[in-house]
């Protein structure tokens, strides 16, 4: 193997089928990147030289290194140990636990409770029945239900979708609950598969900054895999990323302080113009006149920002990365900045299709995703 191609390995492009149930891969012939480096993918990309990320130090973890080669590692140090041009991102809800299988008609029940609806109690079959007539929509779900079984008669008519968002409220509070309880289980394989990594000398970033349920609750379902297991792992949550070196650029926070102040303002205009340039080509190829609204699109900024920040946290190239996804939202923040994308489906997603992510399984191990598999698709 060549030294270029080493230096960038990266995840095989590959996809599977879009069955839920399908346990194959089928992969697609890889791309030539023969005269790729690592440092052709500098992070962000910006038109700055490594002498402005030598003078700058960062909070976090990289405030004794050479950020140039943290973000940059050379082919020398790859043949000495390939596992350090590679790395794996894991969200946390519908990855490391499935607790819409495990909890939420339980939640449902809770708020049902709470509320006094004491009519409203969907056991297994009522369930399952609502989830395939909605199509998994919730507030469906609850529309076809007291339509069915008659709406609380003190509730006025024009106040129904107010009592609906209530009750998908205090659904989410139950399910928080429940998730950061003992009582809920993590995904099978999951554990495995991180020590795998481990051992192997593979970082391992969890990412708590963005999602479904927030930080604290993330943190509770990750203090489940144990001390021992959790001192080996990098956690990504919204501190770190404002600490981050792409936090502190979008953010204009630390880095606009120094001496070089005016070269970290044209960094940020960088960051910019590329979002810019990446929407005037799409643009082009559908025959459209587009202007990027920046202030658009927030949720997938914040992911985009963790996503960046958990690379440069596992010291690896973004594109060196693969993130294991659970939602949509992670899936478009990684398409969006070219990492790897796989999906671990779950319950809430088991019909959603993921047509950027280089594959979709169905769980941890054996036919599925192991560590194995994934650097069998890496680029040789």
């Amino acid at each position: 193997m060549e030294a270029a191609a080493s230096s960038c390995s990266i995840l095989h492009p590959l996809r599977s089928s879009s069955n839920y149930h399908s346990k194959h891969y089928t992969e697609t012939p890889p791309r030539n990147n023969s005269s790729s480096s690592c440092c052709n993918n500098l992070y962000l990309g910006l038109p700055f030289s490594s002498t402005f990320l030598r003078n700058y130090t960062f909070p976090g973890k990289f405030v004794q290194q050479n950020l140039f080669t943290t973000f940059c590692l050379t082919s020398s140090s790859s043949k000495q140990n390939p596992s350090t041009e590679f790395a794996v991102l894991l969200e946390v809800d519908g990855v490391l636990i499935d607790a819409y299988r495990l909890g939420n008609r339980r939640a449902f029940n809770v708020a049902f409770q709470k509320l006094g609806l004491d009519c409203a109690n969907w056991t297994q079959p009522i369930y399952q029945d609502l989830v395939r007539k909605s199509d998994g929509d919730e507030e469906r779900m609850l529309v076809l239900f007291f339509n069915r079984i008659g709406w609380p008669t003190s509730l006025p008519t024009s106040e129904k979708g107010a009592f609906i968002k209530g009750v998908l409220r205090e659904k989410k509070n139950a399910l928080d609950e429940f998730v950061a309880s003992k009582s809920s289980l993590l995904r099978p394989g999951v554990e495995d598969f991180i020590d795998d990594a481990s051992n192997k000398g593979i970082p391992v970033v969890i990412l708590t900054a963005y999602g479904k349920s927030v930080e604290k609750i993330a943190r509770s379902i990750i203090d489940k895999l144990g001390h021992e297991r959790i001192s080996k792992l990098k956690i990504v949550g919204n501190e770190e990323v404002e600490k981050s070196l792409y936090g502190q650029l979008v953010h204009h926070k630390g880095i606009l302080s120094g001496t070089n102040e005016e070269l970290a303002k044209e960094a940020v205009k960088a960051v910019s113009a590329q979002k810019q340039k990446i929407a005037e080509e799409v643009a082009s190829m559908l025959k459209l006149s587009v202007s990027l609204d920046s202030s658009s699109s927030e949720s997938l900024q914040k992911t985009v920002a963790a996503l960046r920040a958990g690379a440069e946290y596992a010291g690896v190239s973004v594109n060196n990365c693969v993130l294991i996804a659970g939602s949509q939202s992670g899936v478009a923040g990684a398409e969006q900045i070219g990492m790897p994308c796989v999906v671990l489906r779950s319950s809430s997603t088991s019909r959603t299709q993921f047509p950027s992510a280089k594959a979709t399984v169905d769980g941890f191990g054996g036919p599925d995703l192991t560590i194995s598999k994934l650097l069998e698709k890496r680029w040789s």
